[in-house]
C-alpha cells in the first residue's frame, strides 16, 4: 500500500495557479480604482453604442441634457437644473462605486466557492461516520484532506468581509455603511443582527466549531489505524452526530451572515438549505475528482468502480436536490409576486439572464442526462467531465447570488473573476495535497475497512 507523495509537477502548478491569481486580482483592484472624471466619460462613452450599459448611460445622459434644457425655459430653472445636476452626479458615483465593488465581488465569490467545497465536503464526511456507512471508509482520507482547507478558506472569506466593509468604501455589505443605515428604517430594523460586532462573533464560532470537529475527526481517525479497541471509532460517532446538529444551524446562519446579507432587503426562509445543497454537491464532486486523480497516478488501488459509481451517484441526487430548492424558492417569490421579494430575482432576470438561466442548465439538465445512465457513473472520464460542468455551475450560482447586489449589470466574467478562481484554485490544490501527505489514504482498523474495500453494487 501506497502512501501519497506530493509530486513537484502539481506543487509547482499550484504555485503557478496562485502567482498568477495573485497578480490578476492585484490588476483588477488597479484597474477599478477609476475617478469620476473617467466613469463619466465612460457612460458617455456607452452611451453612443446603445444596448446593455450604453442603453442606461443615454437614457441618464439624455434625460440630463432634456432636463437641464427644460429648466432654462422656467421660471424656477435655477431650482431644476440643480436637482438634474445632483441625479446626474449620484448615478455616476453609483456606477464609480459599482466598478469598485468588482474585484471585491469576484475575490469574495472564489474564496467562498472553494470555501464552501471543504465544508460541504466536512458535512459528507459527518455523514458517512455518524450512518456508519459501509461503503466510504475507503475514501475517508481524501476527505480528510479536502476538509483540511476549511481553516484557511473560511478565515480568508472573514477576512475579505470584513475588509471590504473597514476600508472606506463598503463594497460588499452595504447595512456596514453607517451613512447607508441612518437613512435606511429597514436595514435599522435588522440591526440588532446586522452589524459588524455581531457578524464576527458569529463567524469566530462557526469557524471555530467547523475546524474543532474536523481537528478531533482527523485525530481519532489516524489514532483508530494504531488501535487495538475501537475506542476511537466511537469517539468520532458521537461528535459526528453532535457536529451535524451544530452545522445545520451554523450552516443556516452562515448563509444569512455571507451570502444573504449583501441584499439586507431581501429575505428567504429557505436560503440556508439552497447554499447547503450547492456547497454540499460541489464537497462530493470534489471527493470524485480527487478520487479519480490519485488513482489515475498509482493510488487508491483499493477504490473500485462501485466507489465511483456511488459518488456519481451522490452527484446524481444531490443535483436534483439543489434544482428541488432552487424552483422551490423561485416559484413561491414568482407566484405571490410581493414587491419585497420579488425584486430580488427581478435584478437577475433583467441583468443576469444568461448566467441566472445558464447555471440551472449546467446544475441540473447536463448531470440529469450524464448521469441518469448508472453505467455511465463508472467511466472516470465522464464523472470528471460531469464535474468539471457542475462546478463551474455551482460557481456561476455563487455568482449570481453576490454579484447583482455588489455590482449591478456591471457584471463581467474577465481578470478580476478568472485570476480570483486561480488564486483560490492552487491554495486549494497545495493544502489538499499537502494535507494527503500527513498520514496513509487508507483507514488501516476502521471497522467497517474490509466491508468497504469489498464493496460491490
Amino acid at each position: 500500500m501506497q502512501d501519497y507523495k506530493f509530486s513537484n509537477k502539481l506543487r509547482t502548478f499550484s504555485f503557478i495557479l496562485m502567482v498568477l491569481g495573485l497578480l490578476g486580482v492585484g490588476y483588477g483592484f488597479m484597474t477599478s480604482n477609476k475617478s469620476f472624471e473617467e466613469v463619466e466619460h465612460l457612460l458617455a462613452e456607452e452611451s453612443h453604442h446603445g444596448g446593455g450599459h450604453g442603453e442606461e448611460a443615454a437614457h441618464a445622459v439624455a434625460s440630463h441634457d432634456n432636463h437641464a434644457d427644460d429648466a432654462h425655459a422656467t421660471d424656477s430653472h435655477g431650482d431644476n437644473a440643480h436637482g438634474e445636476v445632483d441625479e446626474h452626479t449620484k448615478h455616476i458615483e453609483h456606477v464609480q462605486h459599482q466598478i469598485h465593488n468588482r474585484p471585491w465581488a469576484a475575490l469574495y465569490v472564489a474564496a467562498f466557492f472553494f470555501m464552501m467545497i471543504a465544508l460541504g465536503c466536512l458535512a459528507f464526511y459527518a455523514i458517512q461516520i455518524a450512518s456508519q456507512a459501509g461503503w466510504s471508509p475507503v475514501l475517508f482520507r481524501v476527505m480528510e484532506g479536502i476538509t483540511a482547507y476549511l481553516l484557511p478558506g473560511a478565515i480568508i472569506v472573514l477576512l475579505i468581509a470584513i475588509a471590504s466593509g473597514t476600508v472606506g468604501h463598503y463594497n460588499l455589505f452595504i447595512w456596514m455603511d453607517p451613512d447607508v443605515v441612518a437613512h435606511d428604517k429597514l436595514i435599522q430594523g435588522k440591526s440588532g443582527w446586522l452589524n459588524l460586532t455581531g457578524f464576527i462573533i458569529r463567524a469566530i464560532i462557526f469557524i471555530s466549531g467547523w475546524v474543532l470537529y474536523r481537528h478531533f475527526s482527523r485525530k481519532f481517525s489516524i489514532a483508530q489505524d494504531t488501535a487495538e479497541d475501537k475506542s476511537n471509532f466511537k469517539k468520532s460517532f458521537r461528535i459526528s452526530a453532535a457536529f451535524l446538529v451544530f452545522f445545520i444551524y451554523t450552516e443556516s446562519m452562515m448563509s444569512w451572515d455571507w451570502i444573504m446579507s449583501v441584499d439586507p432587503h431581501w429575505f428567504s426562509t429557505l436560503f440556508g438549505w439552497y447554499v447547503f445543497a450547492s456547497m454540499f454537491v460541489s464537497g462530493i464532486t470534489v471527493i470524485a475528482l480527487i478520487s479519480i486523480y490519485l488513482k489515475s497516478r498509482g493510488y487508491l488501488e483499493f477504490v473500485n468502480e462501485n466507489h465511483l459509481h456511488d459518488v456519481a451517484k451522490f452527484m446524481f441526487a444531490m443535483s436534483i436536490f439543489w434544482t428541488y430548492l432552487w424552483f422551490s424558492q423561485f416559484m413561491l417569490i414568482w407566484y405571490s409576486n410581493i414587491p419585497e421579494e420579488v425584486t430580488y430575482f427581478i435584478s437577475r432576470f433583467n441583468d443576469y439572464k444568461l448566467p441566472f438561466l445558464g447555471m440551472v442548465v449546467l446544475n441540473f439538465v447536463f448531470p440529469i442526462l450524464m448521469l441518469m445512465n448508472a453505467d455511465y457513473k463508472r467511466i472516470p472520464w465522464f464523472v470528471v467531465m460531469t464535474g468539471l460542468v457542475i462546478l463551474f455551475g455551482h460557481y456561476i450560482d455563487v455568482f449570481n447570488m453576490i454579484m447583482p447586489a455588489t455590482v449591478g449589470d456591471r457584471w463581467f466574467i474577465g481578470i478580476p473573476e478568472i485570476s480570483s478562481i486561480l488564486l483560490f484554485a492552487g491554495l486549494f490544490i497545495f493544502v489538499v495535497f499537502t494535507a494527503l501527505t500527513k498520514a496513509p489514504l487508507l483507514v488501516k482498523q476502521y471497522p467497517f475497512r474490509k466491508e468497504s474495500e469489498d464493496f460491490h453494487y
